[in-house]
């Protein structure tokens, strides 16, 4: 009798060691799956663009996961745009810009890797900056006449266009499309003529006529839509003392745009590039000019205060497109002059950290996007 007993209690232990193991494994598992993802940029080269693919770790540091062509052109020069990679609000699809052919690559993202679904003619040329909302897309093409041009998204990722949604233009210097919160307005900076251009979009996906504002500084570049129908503008030339700004707007569904912040300072050079946090009480600039990353607090009603000028500081980086992983704990940096992806962790209020991110990217400014 005490030799069986011992057996049992032996199995039982050996039972219970398995079953920790297994819970620890699957815990590491959720862990893992919950915190990991991954950043995507463009090489945007002219002889055929493709796009390259970092897994990110839980820490939030990079590893090169392959380089994917998207069978189109880039324009082999800076595209001076936000939002030339950007992927679908569902996480299924990735759509990047070919400005040498004129068309929209469209990627599937699986599990650590990316298969080509097609490509679709941009509606225009010269294409630098894309953007989506539910199952509808639209790019930004800065070919003369610049305009919009809206897609559906079919079951299987592939690009239809939308009868009479091409819209023309006014204004100069074409640098981002986006989607407010909504989904029913969409949102054009334009840098040369320092005009915000505004859109409703119907439930159908159709664009309306465009209205036209003047920026509330000089030279509005790129900006991050809110949570509740906020936009934040980066204006590289828009304070005093050649330095740059940032302002804040509100946009209801119908296009009108009314201003809330005007022309915060950053005290930095050149501010062209603007992400905000996943909970909305954070912006963040890119200062192309002072190497920095400028960090602003929003309050509720959308009006934003600077919190730090440099928030954070690399020598020598030229800072350009931003992105923030979807859990909201990293904040990504295309740094163009080092041919590298700047990465930082993300703490709860608002300030960044320093992690390991990736180099020797070959790259032509040419877009950021992560998950």
């Amino acid at each position: 009798m005490t030799h069986l007993i011992a057996r049992f209690l032996t199995i039982v232990a050996a039972f219970a060691l398995i079953t920790t193991a297994f819970a620890g494994a699957t815990a590491f598992a959720a862990e893992d799956q919950d915190g990991s993802g991954a950043v995507y940029t463009q090489t945007n080269a002219a002889s055929g663009n493709a796009v390259l693919a970092f897994r990110r770790a839980d820490d939030g540091t990079l590893t090169a996961a392959g380089s994917y062509p998207t069978g189109g052109l880039g324009s082999g020069v800076g595209l001076g745009s936000q939002g030339a990679v950007t992927l679908s609000q569902n996480g299924r699809w990735l759509f990047v810009v070919d400005a040498g052919s004129s068309d929209i690559a469209t990627f599937a993202v699986g599990d650590g890797a990316l298969t080509l679904v097609g490509r679709t003619a941009s509606g225009g040329t010269n294409p630098i900056s894309v953007t989506t909302s539910g199952k509808t897309v639209y790019a930004l093409n800065a070919g003369a006449p610049a305009n919009v041009s809206g897609f559906s998204i079919g079951h299987e990722g592939d690009l239809s266009p939308i009868v009479g949604s091409t819209r023309t233009l006014s204004g100069s210097g074409p640098a981002e499309v986006s989607f407010t919160s909504s989904g029913r307005a969409l949102v054009v900076t334009m840098k040369a003529s320092s005009t915000i251009s505004t859109i409703a979009v119907d439930e159908d996906g159709v664009a309306g006529a465009p209205h036209s504002y003047a920026s509330s500084g000089s030279t509005p570049f790129g900006f991050a839509a809110g949570r509740h129908g906020e936009i934040f503008v980066t204006e590289a030339a828009g304070a005093p003392a050649g330095l740059s700004a940032t302002s804040s707007y509100r946009i209801a569904n119908d296009g009108t745009l009314t201003l809330v912040s005007p022309s915060v300072g950053t005290t930095q050079m050149a501010a062209c590039w603007a992400a905000v946090s996943k909970d909305g009480r954070f912006v963040y600039t890119a200062n192309a000019a002072s190497d920095s990353i400028s960090l602003y607090a929003v309050d509720r009603d959308g009006a934003i205060t600077l919190s730090e000028g440099q928030a954070a500081y690399a020598a020598g980086t030229h800072p350009l497109d931003l992105a923030m992983s979807e859990n909201g704990r990293f904040l990504y940096v295309l740094q163009s002059f080092t041919h590298s992806i700047g990465a930082y962790r993300v703490a709860a209020d608002g300030s960044l950290t320093a992690v390991a991110g990736a180099t020797n990217i070959l790259m032509g400014a040419g877009g950021l996007a992560a998950r």
